[in-house]
């Protein structure tokens, strides 16, 4: 063991002089996870500095860099250890009260902000960096605009000092909740990756679809719904899983824009599954006041309809395609090792659920997972412990991940810090009422567009907060319940990663598929359109969540009834043509309006759709079995 990591140090000088960046961002997540918050502005405020260090660390040390790069990067890396020292100062002589920034620490954070803003346009992306940029501009400028969007006005000090030196902007409750509770997940799914338990979930889905037509496509949905739910990214849920998937989609008869199109569309339904959902839902417990373990019980049906309908098109199109189940001689079996790998996933996950039912917090239980997860992995496969190179890629993984989302959630505070100042969010949901007046159909249709507008090239936690932020009130003063809101939100900010024109998920799968990026997304649009029908059926029939207080065993019938039969509708739209096929999908919508005869004459088409299925099948096996004369 000592001679290969000596070699793997020889070989990479510069990786282990980032060692310690690495190292003591994974020891500062592990010890807040296991022991608490030793000290709340350290801890913000060190671990976003950290963060930023380590991705600009991770760019200069990149061998196709450019020396002028590279320069750049020690720039922004002196940058941010400046501001990080001028906010220590600061904050000290703010507390008094008494202390009005001066040049310095103005330019300090404004150098802060400027290296928050380029790490944001590298690793998330333009869109998040232009709406940090409008809201900025409205918190100087907005006093000029006409009307109600004008405020009272904020100069350039109020501004620095709301949302740069106190812990209402980019060190707010948010980052506080991503670095004492979501950071432990992160880095459980890359341990859990190092591990190679992805492949044993892979191959594990393979073997319970067998018997399906297309159970390579129905293996793919699977196996990305149970990753997926830990790795809180669409994209990387993907990449990590698409490579293995979409060949073998493809193989088995689908096309190759089919193939990434399922992968896309199961990919990101896995921050819909409980009991992780990403890193979602321990925000939405902060945001709303609602137990975390509530919050995955309520988005547990609509979930399972979700994964349901992907299953149910897949098999419609496996149908039309003529395709025929696999034999257990077509699956490769799993090994005795991988069987045991797979404990290191299925004891942390029923950890964390009884740990979280007997009162624990999510970190602490996250930090036993991690340490079952480990103890396991290494119990069932010692020669890990000699394979440094694996161990140490987990390490700069899950730092790696944990910086990216401390990015995405500190550029989310100072749109927070902007609304909460001079009151935006009051007048959007004013606006917002004033369109759709006391139409709780038209509020949703307006708050499901602007999820999808700005959600479009996002992360699902940044892209919550800033519409739940937005458009969250207006359609709760309408009388939606709490958390329907919110999960309203969290479904259409998870779908924009496979609605075009910006379907990031679609176009991170549509280069493995070797298939057009616009027809991978437009299909991954039509096989998740289920779950832009769910958030509606759970606003009208809140006992599909479980936990509201309107909850009745006749209401979940009825909502569990409506949901089936769209997913059969539309399924069956899938497979007609002409004329039919525009009832079918039209049926489908309609069996989720509000409107009870509505929902009843949508209704009245399963009964023959069932019996022209029954009679089809009839046919066949008459064709088939039968002689004919």
């Amino acid at each position: 063991m000592l001679t290969n990591t000596l070699a793997w140090i020889k070989a990479h000088p510069a990786k282990l002089l980032g060692a310690p960046l690495f190292l003591m961002m994974v020891a500062s997540i592990f010890y807040t996870a296991g022991w608490g918050i030793f000290d709340d502005t350290l801890l913000r405020l060190g671990t976003f500095t950290l963060s930023c260090v380590i991705l600009l660390y991770a760019s200069m040390t990149r061998q196709e860099r450019h020396w002028w790069a590279r320069l750049i990067d020690l720039g922004l890396l002196l940058a941010v250890l400046a501001a990080a020292y001028r906010y220590f100062w600061v904050a000290e002589e703010l507390e008094t009260g008494l202390y009005e920034l001066e040049m310095p620490d103005i330019l300090m954070a404004l150098a802060g902000l400027a290296v928050l803003g380029e790490l944001m346009r590298r690793m998330i992306g333009l869109t998040l960096l232009l709406v940090c940029g409008l809201a900025a501009c409205y918190a100087l400028f907005g006093r000029e605009l006409p009307g109600g969007l004008a405020h009272a006005g904020m100069d350039l000090a109020q501004m620095l000092t709301t949302v740069w030196y106190s812990f209402d902007g980019v060190f707010g409750s948010t980052l506080g909740v991503v670095t004492s509770t979501i950071l432990i997940f992160i880095l459980f799914g890359a341990l859990l990756d190092a591990l190679g338990v992805g492949v044993v979930l892979l191959k594990l889905s393979f073997r319970l679809t067998r018997h399906l037509p297309g159970g390579d496509a129905h293996a793919a949905v699977l196996a990305s719904g149970l990753f997926g739910t830990i790795s809180g990214s669409s994209v990387a849920n993907v990449v990590g899983t698409g490579v293995i998937t979409i060949p073998m989609i493809k193989k088995s008869g689908f096309s190759g824009r089919f193939a990434g199109a399922v992968e896309a569309a199961a990919s990101s339904g896995g921050q819909l599954m409980p009991p992780i959902m990403g890193a979602v839902a321990f925000i939405m417990a902060d945001v709303t006041g609602i137990s975390y373990l509530n919050i995955t019980l309520a988005a547990l049906i609509p979930a399972i309809f979700y994964y349901a309908s992907l299953f149910t098109f897949i098999s419609t199109e496996a149908k039309r395609l003529g395709m025929k189940a696999q034999g257990k001689d077509a699956v490769e079996p799993l090994t005795r090792l991988e069987k045991l790998k797979g404990l290191a996933f299925v004891v942390p996950l029923g950890l964390i659920i009884v740990l979280m039912v007997q009162g624990s917090s999510p970190a602490q239980a996250g930090f036993w997972a991690l340490i079952a997860a480990a103890a396991l992995g290494v119990a069932v496969d010692p020669g890990l412990l000699k394979k440094p190179a694996q161990l140490w890629q987990m390490v700069v993984n899950g730092a790696k991940s944990a910086a990216t989302i401390m990015v995405a959630v500190a550029a989310v505070g100072i749109i927070i810090a902007v609304m909460n100042a001079t009151g935006l969010g009051l007048r959007f949901s004013e606006a917002i009422q004033m369109v759709a007046g006391d139409s709780l159909f038209v509020s949703l249709l307006l708050m499901a567009g602007g999820c999808l507008v700005l959600g479009m090239g996002m992360p699902t936690v940044p892209a919550y907060l800033v519409i739940i932020l937005v458009m969250g009130p207006a359609v709760q003063a309408l009388g939606v319940e709490l958390i329907a809101a919110h999960l309203f939100v969290v479904y259409y900010a998870v779908l924009s990663a496979v609605t075009p024109p910006v379907a990031l998920a679609a176009f991170a799968a549509a280069p493995i598929a070797q298939a057009n990026p616009l027809r991978v997304s437009v299909t991954s649009l039509r096989l998740a359109v289920i779950g832009f029908l769910i958030p509606f059926a759970f606003v009208y029939q809140p006992s599909m969540l479980l936990i509201n207080d309107s909850f009745s065993w006749g209401g979940l019938a009825m909502a569990l009834l409506t949901t089936t039969a769209a997913i059969l509708l539309v399924a069956a739209a899938f497979s007609a043509r002409g004329l039919k096929q525009g009832l079918y999908l039209l049926a489908g919508f309609a069996v989720i309006a509000p409107l009870w005869w509505v929902q009843l004459l949508a209704l009245a088409l399963l009964p023959v759709l069932l019996l022209e299925r029954k009679g089809q099948a009839g046919t066949t096996w008459q064709r088939l079995f039968c002689k004919q004369p």
